[in-house]
């Protein structure tokens, strides 16, 4: 091609362009061309990285996937009146790396309450639900020692803040080396820890509600390495997998509960409460182990002994918590799994909580919340559910969570269901929260929407669908973040609309408005049946959708995820084809914000019916300005956008044409 050629072909480019950008400023009325950009929101490379053989390029894991596994012995004694818990662990940990390791990262996520850990530090003049909330006292880990498990051998460590480096002897072997590390600690729970952890004062006795507890290994992976982002209170955890076995030693008058199975429930119980327990365990409806009025008599707890120890043991868990107390109301039911696989709900509550409007009906809660998300997703895992009110409003962890104990009626089912919706992220899909709390917090909202309207048919779900013009309007506010900003990255008053309502919200247009029930439900298992008890990244979790829903969802990706775009489209003219309202008519939409999404029309007759128009995403995909030929044969009295307001526009002003 020559020159003179290519410069016909540029001018006569140019005069199409300039005729497309009157054709724009006619249709917005002389005002400034639209924010929208069709080679930004369909651009292409939005995976930078190729499939390899950890990770595959239709979000699966890889044939060469790895990941190291962390199994634990864990005993600790409380002094309930100290509130010191004094502990022992014995870490397994096994290198399923390709690397050798000569050091290892751990976790010490109670230093966050020293007076200067980088996480007091940040907490602003104005108050935080992160960090003690100033209280003064003893904080923080004390390691006693650190040695090769069965040996004299002292390790070498360094803490800083709330990690600790222990440097090894001898390099841990790549593909299935192991090694073994004995920790002696001790700790004084803070009674207010991060809404994590603490200690509520009750008439009949403290409640504990212990978490962070014990040394716990940082995740090596194959994307950072060793994950070693300090803990300062908004990011949670990221965890690796193993097996847990505990041993805790509290007051004889307390009974506690924790993550996963009792193992010696003939030492612990009297013999009533272990007849009410095997009642329970075939019962659909909620058991009274120990109730309000037992809760002072010392007969409902084993005499002879001041202290005693309760073991318990979890399997393929990410983590484990426990609670004691004296105060406590215990009872239980079971729970229908698919495969019939035997597990109880189970709540422990102090006087204060009781009620039927309360804790009375906690296990009728977690029972239905666990039943839902099991047959929808995945088999909930672990042999017992437990909630436990105490100080802390909501903190999830692996079948146990704790919960406001001031709470009740759609507040309770709301915390419950959303602290055991965590089962799934990150219990078993084991995300990275401290970097993509989104894909966690997010997920489990998204879920959480479904278990609300099908528990006992909408007992507690919204009375009028979410206005979504409303909704998306806050959640794409020009000052606010991204989604995938990590969580110390965000405003904190921003945490809640960027890691839960947000990409819930995102999920919830995924469904309804973009790939349909079936077709969304479907990727959206895949996703959680692919990673169950691994890691992936938020490109697992994007690559899985597309390929198993069969489209690309890029435009998507970008614009709510990775940029905080919004969405306004304007239904700005019409007119009669030849001036003949009998020979159709021509619909002029334009996209004036940077955000894309399918079009939903409302098309009133002059005849009073009214035609529903949808159409896809793609009319974006070249355009800023679409023109949509409607084959109607009388005159038209209105058109109007988002009808039933289930997009996120932000303008509904710009939405109706009237005759």
């Amino acid at each position: 091609m020559t020159f003179k050629s290519t410069a016909g072909l540029l001018l006569a480019f140019l005069g199409i362009a300039s005729s497309v950008q009157a054709q724009q400023e006619s249709a917005t009325g002389g005002q400034p061309v639209s924010k929208y950009n069709y080679h930004d929101a369909f651009a292409p490379l939005f995976y930078t990285k190729n499939g390899n053989e950890f990770r595959a390029a239709d979000g699966a894991p890889g044939a060469q996937y790895w990941q190291n596994r962390a199994d634990y012995q864990l005993s600790a004694k409380l002094n309930d009146q100290t509130s010191e818990i004094t502990g022992s662990e014995i870490l397994t940990y096994t290198n399923n790396s390709p690397q050798k390791l000569g050091f290892l990262w751990m976790q010490l996520d109670q230093n966050l309450f020293k007076q200067d850990s980088r996480g007091s530090a940040i907490v602003p003049v104005t108050g935080s639900r992160n960090g003690g909330h100033g209280q003064v006292f003893d904080a923080g880990y004390k390691i006693k020692s650190v040695k090769i498990a069965g040996t004299d051998t002292e390790l070498k460590y360094l803490i800083n803040d709330t990690r600790m480096q222990i440097f090894l002897p001898k390099e841990v072997a790549p593909a299935g080396g192991q090694i073994k590390i004995k920790i002696d600690y001790s700790f004084v729970s803070p009674d207010y820890g991060s809404d994590r952890t603490g200690v509520l004062a009750t008439k009949n006795g403290k409640v504990f509600t212990i978490a962070q507890w014990y040394p716990r290994m940082c995740v090596y992976d194959d994307v950072l390495g060793w994950n070693t982002v300090p803990y300062s209170g908004p990011g949670e955890f990221y965890l690796e997998y193993g097996d847990f076995d505990l041993s805790i030693t509290a007051p004889a008058s307390h009974i506690v509960v924790a993550s996963g199975e009792l193992l010696n429930p003939q030492e612990v119980y009297t013999a009533e409460q272990q007849k009410r327990w095997a009642e329970a365990a075939v019962s659909e409806k909620t058991v009274i182990i120990r109730s309000a009025k037992e809760v002072t008599n010392p007969a409902s707890r084993p005499s002879g002994k001041a202290e005693l120890t309760w073991r318990f043991k979890i399997k393929n868990a990410r983590d484990a918590s426990w609670a004691s107390s004296a105060s406590f109301i215990v009872d239980a039911a079971k729970m229908d799994l698919p495969s019939g696989k035997k597990s109880l709900a189970i709540s422990a509550y102090p006087e204060e909580s009781d009620g039927n409007d309360a804790w009375g009906r906690s296990t009728e809660y977690v029972k239905k919340s666990v039943e839902f998300n099991s047959k929808k997703w995945f088999e909930y895992p672990y042999p017992a559910a437990t909630a436990v009110a105490g100080i802390v409003g909501g903190m999830e962890y692996p079948g146990i969570v704790f919960c406001g104990y001031k709470a009740k009626k759609g507040s309770l089912w709301g915390v419950n269901d959303h602290e055991f919706g965590h089962t799934w992220f990150p219990m078993i899909v084991g995300s990275n929260e401290r970097l993509y709390g989104w894909m966690d917090e997010g997920f489990n909202t998204f879920i959480n929407t479904l278990t609300t309207a099908d528990f006992n048919s909408g007992e507690y779900a919204p009375k009028k669908p979410a206005d979504m013009e409303r909704v998306g309007d806050y959640l794409t506010k020009p000052d606010l973040e991204t989604v995938m900003s990590a969580p110390t990255n965000l405003k904190e008053r921003n945490n809640g609309l960027l890691l839960y309502f947000k990409p819930g919200t995102g999920l919830t247009l995924l469904r309804e408005q973009i790939l349909g029930k079936e077709r969304f439900d479907f990727a959206f298992r895949t996703y959680v049946e692919r990673w169950a008890f691994k890691h992936p990244t938020p490109d697992d979790f994007f690559r899985t959708m597309e390929n198993a829903a069969g489209e690309s969802l890029q435009w998507f990706w970008r614009g709510w995820f990775v940029n905080n775009w919004r969405h306004d489209v304007a239904v700005t003219d019409l007119k009669y084809i030849d001036g003949d309202a009998s020979k159709g008519a021509l619909i002029t939409l334009v996209s004036m914000e940077k955000l894309p999404m399918p079009t939903i029309l409302d098309i009133k007759l002059k005849s009073g019916k009214v035609d529903r128009v949808n159409l896809p995403v793609e009319i974006w995909e070249r355009n800023s300005t679409f023109i949509y030929k409607h084959p109607s044969t009388e005159e038209i009295e209105s058109v109007t956008y988002d009808p039933e307001k289930v997009l996120p526009d932000v303008n509904p002003d710009n939405n109706v044409w009237k005759k």
